[in-house]
C-alpha cells in the first residue's frame, strides 16, 4: 500500500512539474537559473578553449591564415617556405589559446550585471540568445583584453609584421578587406567568434537536456521553457 501511495506521489510531482512553464517561474528563480547556465556555458567554452590546441586542435574554431594571405601562403610553399606559414598558423591559434583565459572574469561580471528583463528575454530568445547578450555586453572590452595577449604571442614571427605592411598598402587600393589588414587584430576577432560559437554550442547543450546541468535550478528553469 504504501508503495502504491508513493509511486502516486511521485506520479503527481511529475505531472505538475511537466506543467511548469515559464510564466510560473518567479523572477529570482528565472534570473538565478540563467545566471548559473551562463557562468556554467561560460567556464565550460574557456575552459575547452583555453589550452593548448584548444583552437589549433578543434577544426570548428582554429583560425586559418587570413584569405588576403593565402596567395602568398601557396607561394611560400613554392619556394620551399611552407614550414614558415605553418608557424604563423600555429602561432596565430596559440595566441588565441593564450588570450581566451581573459575572457571568464568578463563573462562572470556580464552575468552579475543581467536585470531580470535581460534573463527574461534570453529565457524566451532562441538557441543562441545568452551567447547574443554576451556578444553586445562583452565584445568590446574583451577586444581591449585580448589585443595585448595576441600582439605578445606573435611580436617574434616575421611574417606578421610583413604581412601587416601588405596588407596596409593592400587595404588602400581595396585589395584587402579591412578586417583583415592587421594580423594581430585578425586573430583577436578570430578569437572571440572561436569563443561565441562555443558558448553557442554550451547553451544550446543546456536548453536541449536541462537534466544534464549541473544544479538544480537551472534544470527547473530550463526544463520549464520546454513546458
Amino acid at each position: 500500500m504504501r508503495r502504491l501511495i508513493s509511486a502516486f506521489t511521485l506520479a503527481l510531482f511529475a505531472t505538475q512539474a511537466a506543467a511548469l512553464g515559464l510564466a510560473d517561474l518567479s523572477n529570482q528563480d528565472a534570473t538565478g537559473g540563467l545566471k548559473d547556465a551562463l557562468i556554467q556555458a561560460a567556464g565550460s567554452a574557456v575552459g575547452k578553449l583555453g589550452v593548448t590546441d584548444g583552437f589549433n586542435g578543434n577544426p570548428k574554431v582554429k583560425i586559418p591564415l587570413p584569405d588576403s594571405l593565402k596567395k602568398v601562403e601557396k607561394g611560400m610553399r613554392m619556394f620551399g617556405m611552407g614550414k614558415q606559414a605553418d608557424e604563423l598558423t600555429l602561432r596565430m591559434n596559440r595566441a588565441a589559446e593564450a588570450a581566451v583565459p581573459e575572457a571568464k572574469t568578463l563573462l562572470i561580471d556580464s552575468v552579475k550585471k543581467m536585470s531580470v528583463q535581460d534573463a527574461k528575454d534570453i529565457l524566451s530568445g532562441g538557441d543562441d540568445a545568452a551567447t547574443q547578450y554576451f556578444r553586445k555586453t562583452t565584445s568590446g572590452p574583451l577586444v581591449e583584453k585580448f589585443l595585448p595577449i595576441v600582439k605578445k604571442a606573435t611580436a617574434d614571427v616575421q611574417l606578421a609584421q610583413q604581412y601587416n605592411k601588405f596588407a596596409e598598402t593592400g587595404t588602400r587600393f581595396g585589395l584587402v578587406n579591412k578586417d583583415q589588414a592587421n594580423l594581430e587584430q585578425y586573430v583577436t576577432q578570430k578569437a572571440l567568434d572561436g569563443l561565441y560559437l562555443m558558448m553557442a554550442e554550451e547553451e544550446k547543450a543546456i536548453r536541449k537536456d536541462p537534466l544534464g546541468a549541473s544544479t538544480s535550478l537551472i534544470k527547473k528553469v530550463f526544463g520549464a521553457i520546454g513546458n
